[in-house]
Order: C-alpha cells, then sequence, then structure tokens
C-alpha cells in the first residue's frame, strides 16, 4: 500500500529556515510527479511546489524564490528546503503524489492524491 511519511516541522522565528522531508513506500516512487502543499488553520490546502520525474520544478508564487524542492529517488524521498520563513507559512505542510511522472501545469489539489500525515511549521514573529 502507498504511503507517504512527513517529517522535519517545527517551531522558528521568521527570517529562519526548515528542511521538510517525505518518505514514500509501497510504490515506484520514481515514475510519479511528487509535490508538497500546506493547510492553515481555516483555509483551504494549496500547492506549495512540484517536482516531475526528470526534476523539472513547480513553485506557487507564495513560495518561489524561498523554498527549494527536490527528490532523492534513491531513498525514495522528497524535500522542501524553506529559507527566510514568514509567519504566512504557518501551515500543515503535506506530500502528495500526482497521476504521472509529469507534473500537472497547475498545483492544484485534485491533481494529487495520497495523502500524508503532515509535519506543523510554526513561524513566529
Amino acid at each position: 500500500q502507498a504511503q507517504l511519511v512527513e517529517s522535519g516541522g517545527g517551531s522558528v522565528q521568521a527570517g529562519g529556515s526548515l528542511r521538510l522531508s517525505c518518505v514514500a513506500s509501497g510504490y515506484t516512487y520514481n515514475t510519479y510527479c511528487m509535490g508538497w502543499f500546506r493547510q492553515a488553520p481555516g483555509k483551504e490546502r494549496e500547492g506549495v511546489a512540484s517536482i516531475d520525474s526528470g526534476g523539472s520544478t513547480l513553485y506557487a508564487d507564495s513560495a518561489r524564490g524561498r523554498f527549494t524542492i527536490s527528490r532523492d529517488g534513491a531513498k525514495n524521498a522528497l524535500y522542501l528546503e524553506m529559507n527566510n520563513l514568514k509567519p504566512e507559512d504557518s501551515a500543515m505542510y503535506y506530500c502528495a503524489r500526482s497521476t504521472g511522472a509529469r507534473c500537472p501545469s497547475s498545483l492544484a489539489e485534485p491533481y494529487f492524491g495520497g495523502w500524508g500525515q503532515g509535519t506543523q511549521v510554526t513561524v513566529s514573529s
């Protein structure tokens, strides 16, 4: 059974950095586009970044220039390096997989699934 497990969240001050990790199991990881999403209390889940099996990336405007998504096929792992964090980045962060090797042109939630349990990121001002 496909499973995604996120880790690496925590509490940091504004301007700080965190590196989130997601480990996949139960499917052929390298053949799927992967993405990071986040959901703040009272808000809808939103896409942050995606990366396809060839390493091409897509970022939400809020993440571009501060966040970096990467993957390690040998470890079945997905990462999100977050720098210059802001209070508005506070949310539960989830990794997810898309339906194929190429990522959709949109970071819309319906294109992704297999959600993990999430990891909490809290940024204080």
